[in-house]
């Protein structure tokens, strides 16, 4: 293999927790696109991948992958038996940077947790996964990363309509794929010897400084709460935060009915399953919060199994502390964003007044953050006792660094893209991923992308499913 060598460190160190599992070999497989920077990072020449052995690699015809079993709560309801249906883990390795980090294929075909699934995955999911992990992570956000995106050379059934779709993988690059329901399955299945070698895991691959499992605990809560501050700095809807989607690791994972404010507004849904709002872009704190008492639970035989009561005393401690977390990382971004320089409580204050402005106005959410934080106050000017108080604060007062993007993946100029990419023409998709991955920068030609567009009213996003 040219590059480094491919481990399965996950299978060795927990057996019970995935099956060996070959991916089905694409019919005529073909790079859609491939992030080149990324494979140079993993320690791949990209020439290599587009090769015959790298092609192997990349649709899952090696020898060792596996597919993971989890669990989770599915809009609030358990579901003892979920795992990669349509997926498998290739393998890990550690890149140039020492870091040890997961490949995984999605769309591989049929597995043991199919659940009924065909285990394809269409060609516009996969794209917009890809092109949501590059604007998180040129924004500074922990996330998984597509390596790769290719074509399978099929069709497969429709998401919605009647028309069949083409086929495509996602090649995912991840700290690791250790979800809160992978801790879920195996207490609900497996018992306490398993659940505390896979804390112990966790603790070893992602929080070496934790001390057991509410130390695993503590880690995780403060990595969510940075997480969920960055979202909704940034106007991310991640759309479907079940517990087998939070990662323990503290990155975003599976980005399916996902999309981005246009207008403020704190009951935005734009998922077409999440029919009663639990994902609305407002809940989300709450909701990780909710996600991460679902981990204590499952964290309690290990935590103190003799004394049960104990064990709830000290997992509940713990999770106290999450709401200042949040509260603190929040804070800290809001007054950047805004381009203030204030204690807290002020910034907090003034964030909530600015938002409500925000919504009763209808205004744009990343427009109007980045101008507050260039020390424009023209959208403010609706309300001048909080212009006021928005400059008393340090509004204005200019020589701060912007950090609200210039481009975000616009849903309506996504959708179109993606769209295209079905119809055979990539350029689009390439031309997003291209203004995603340098968000702050300004660029001619590119000013289609930075507002919302025509035709907002009303979107919608499916599962990739």
């Amino acid at each position: 293999m040219s590059g480094p060598a491919l481990h399965q460190s996950y299978a060795e160190a927990l057996p019970d927790l995935s099956v060996p599992w070959r991916a089905e070999a694409p019919p005529d497989p073909a790079v859609a696109w491939l992030n080149e920077d990324l494979a140079r990072e993993l320690g791949h020449d990209p020439a290599w991948l587009r090769g015959a052995e790298g092609m192997a690699l990349l649709t899952g015809q090696i020898e060792g992958t596996t597919a993971q079993a989890y669990a989770g709560h599915q809009f609030g309801s358990a579901n003892p038996q979920l795992g990669d249906g349509r997926a498998v883990l290739l393998g890990d390795l550690v890149d140039t940077r020492g870091r040890r980090r997961d490949l995984h294929l999605k769309g591989a075909g049929r597995t043991p947790f199919a659940r009924g699934g065909d285990g394809r995955a269409p060609l516009g999911p996969m794209l917009r996964e890809a092109v949501i992990g590059e604007w998180l992570h040129a924004c500074g956000v922990p996330t998984t990363r597509a390596l790769a995106v290719l074509t399978t050379g099929e069709p497969i059934a429709p998401r919605q309509g009647t028309a069949p779709e083409p086929g495509a993988l996602l090649v995912r690059v991840a700290a690791s794929h250790l979800r809160v329901g992978t801790v879920q399955y195996a207490a609900w299945h497996l018992g306490p010897e398993v659940t505390g070698e896979l804390v112990e895991h966790a603790i070893t691959r992602h929080h070496p400084s934790a001390d057991g499992p509410l130390g695993l605990l503590e880690a995780v809560a403060r990595s969510q709460a940075e997480l969920v501050a960055q979202w909704m700095l940034l106007g991310f809807v991640h759309g479907v935060m079940n517990t087998d989607n939070m990662a323990l690791s503290g990155e975003g994972i599976d980005y399916g009915p996902c999309a981005v404010l246009d207008e403020h507004r704190r009951g935005a849904v734009f998922s077409s399953i999440d029919r009663g709002g639990r994902y609305a872009y407002g809940n989300q704190p709450g909701i990780a919060l909710w996600n991460l008492s679902r981990f204590a639970e499952a964290l309690l035989p290990v935590v103190d199994a003799r004394t049960p009561d104990d064990a709830v005393s000290q997992a509940t401690a713990v999770l106290e502390g999450y709401e200042g977390w949040y509260r603190d990382a929040y804070a800290l971004r809001l007054g950047r964003a805004l381009g203030v320089d204030a204690a807290p409580e002020e910034v907090l204050a003034l964030g909530e007044e600015v938002f409500a402005l925000l919504e009763r106005l209808r205004r744009d959410h990343t427009r109007s953050l980045r101008s507050l934080g260039a020390g424009d106050a023209a959208v403010l000017a609706e309300d001048p006792a909080l212009a006021a108080r928005w400059r008393a604060s340090g509004g204005g007062a200019g020589g701060r660094e912007i950090v609200t993007p210039v481009y975000v993946p616009r849903n309506i100029a996504l959708e179109e893209s993606l769209r295209a990419a079905h119809r055979g023409d990539l350029a689009p998709v390439h031309e997003m991923l291209d203004a995603v991955r340098s968000p702050f920068t300004v660029r001619e030609g590119l000013e289609h992308l930075e507002g919302p567009g025509e035709g907002t009213e009303g979107f919608t996003t499916f599962c990739g499913t």
